[in-house]
């Protein structure tokens, strides 16, 4: 499912966000699958042509906060647990952690393996931790969360999409307080040009090659890569 040289869409609406840009791709996908797949039931098949699975992508597709979804499959007390007790539940749960991981670390952690991967159906993942995504605008009732989606398909992120965060100086605090696997140099070309004017902005980011994965039932990213490193001779 991951390939260094992969196929992204972005886009970007001034005046927009990221709800808006939730129905954008909403619809986009639902068009494509209609179109060039039949309808909103899309089948995966084996090599003996049985059916696997069936992704249903009848709409309106389900919108759920990040942290309710956690809890959800972590436990309801998954947030009032210190640290060293997250650690001590990823335990039960069987989530590999590595002992240096910051604490929204080790909730990403659960989520990707207790939650991502196991969504089949269609899911916009909302307000996640601001920690988690450096260039979108805080929640205004909850400074600890982004306005954001990830959404999910088939156990894999499809498209990011932010409310996208145009204040250059809660950027650049942003910037600089990352840790983890978020870190990356400051870009002070992008924060003056924030300095000279950004309107409010909704972005959104689509892997196509996993898209494509979702639509055609394809089981490896190498099979839809315009470039694969390594395809076989003789496809």
């Amino acid at each position: 499912r991951h390939d260094p040289e992969f196929t992204m869409l972005e886009a970007y609406w001034a005046y927009a966000d990221f709800e808006q840009m939730a129905d954008l791709v909403e619809d986009l996908i639902c068009h494509l699958a209609e179109k060039y797949c039949g309808g909103l039931q899309i089948e995966h098949r084996d090599a003996e042509g049985n059916v696997t699975k069936t992704i249903d992508l009848s709409r309106p597709w389900k919108r759920a906060p990040y942290r309710e979804l956690v809890a959800g499959a972590a436990g309801a007390d998954w947030w009032d647990l210190t640290i060293e007790g997250r650690r001590a539940r990823c335990r039960e749960l069987g989530v590999e952690i590595s002992g240096d991981m910051e604490d929204y670390e080790i909730s990403q952690q659960v989520f990707e393996k207790l939650v991502e991967e196991k969504t089949i159906n269609p899911v916009f993942v909302t307000h996640v931790s601001k920690e988690l995504v450096p260039l979108a605008k805080q929640n205004a009732q909850d400074g600890s969360l982004v306005d954001v989606y990830e959404l999910i398909i088939n156990g894999a992120e499809i498209s990011p999409g932010y409310s996208e965060l145009n204040d250059p100086d809660v950027q650049r605090r942003r910037l600089e307080e990352q840790a983890g696997e978020e870190i990356q140099k400051i870009d002070e070309d992008f924060l003056l040009a924030l300095e000279y004017g950004m309107p409010p902005a909704g972005g959104i980011g689509i892997g196509i090659d996993r898209l494509i994965m979702m639509l055609t039932g394809a089981e490896s990213i190498r099979d839809v890569v315009l470039f694969p490193q390594l395809k076989r001779k003789d496809s």
